[in-house]
Formats: C-alpha cells, structure tokens, sequence
C-alpha cells in the first residue's frame, strides 16, 4: 500500500502542477467495513492507509509549491452542491446515489463528497482560514 500511495501523491502533484490546493478529508480512524466480504478482502480494507497517503501528498506537494488542506468530512456527502441543504435522506447508500429532496438535485454520492470538498476549497483560498459547512442549514 505504501507503493501505491507514493505513486498515487506523485501522479496527483505531477498532473496538477504547482501552486494546487489539495482538499482532503480528514479521515481519521476511517475504516471501511462491508458486512459480506471475505476474510482477505476485510483485512485489505482496513489496512488501506490514509495516513500515509495525506503524508505522502503534503511532502511532495510543499516541494512543489502547492498545498493541502485537511478539512472535516462531516456533512460532505449530505450537503447539496447545489441547495446548500443537509439532509441525511439525501444520499442512497447502497445505490451511490445522491438526490436533494429539497431541488432536485441529483448524481453520484462520491461526486457529491468532491463537489463539496472543492467548494471548501474556495472557501479557503477566498480567506476562510477553516472553512466549513454550518449547521444552519441541516435538517433531519
């Protein structure tokens, strides 16, 4: 895993170039669990280490004049892109599918996770030195 991590952080900065910002969720203590794996496959899931790749992006993007920001995970795959709403019926899990019960809006969860972590993104280089989502606009 290790390999696959410094090969993974040198792609992304080679194929970003300089002066990137990196947006990652802080993913600590993550693991991914599914119910009707087998032994191997669990233990691969678990050893995966996000760790080592955060370490690995930040070292070789600081040599090369970029970034990464560390941002909470919290509400990324609820919060609509589009709307703003938070809503936790929003996303189908097991269909990876994200729709907005509020406008509509809908695609792939994943894709959801990363519309939000690029706006994040923006947050922070317009000034916002821990940007976030607020609470003000989620709704079980």
């Amino acid at each position: 895993m290790a390999d696959i991590n410094h090969c993974l952080s040198k792609t992304l900065v080679e194929r970003y170039g300089q002066n990137t910002l990196f947006v990652l969720e802080d993913l600590t203590n993550v693991t991914f669990e599914k119910s009707n794996s087998n032994k191997g496959q669990t233990r691969e899931l678990h050893s995966w280490s996000f760790y080592d790749l955060q370490t690995k992006l930040i070292y070789k993007a600081q040599r090369n004049q970029s970034q990464v920001l560390i941002v909470s995970a919290k509400y990324t795959s609820q919060r609509c892109p589009r709307c703003g709403q938070i809503r936790k019926e929003n996303r189908n899990h097991s269909l990876h599918e994200y729709k907005c019960v509020n406008c509509g809006f809908r695609t792939n969860d994943d894709r959801v996770g990363a519309m939000n972590l690029q706006e994040l993104g923006k947050q922070y280089i317009s000034g916002i030195e821990k940007p976030k989502f607020e609470l003000n606009n989620v709704t079980d």
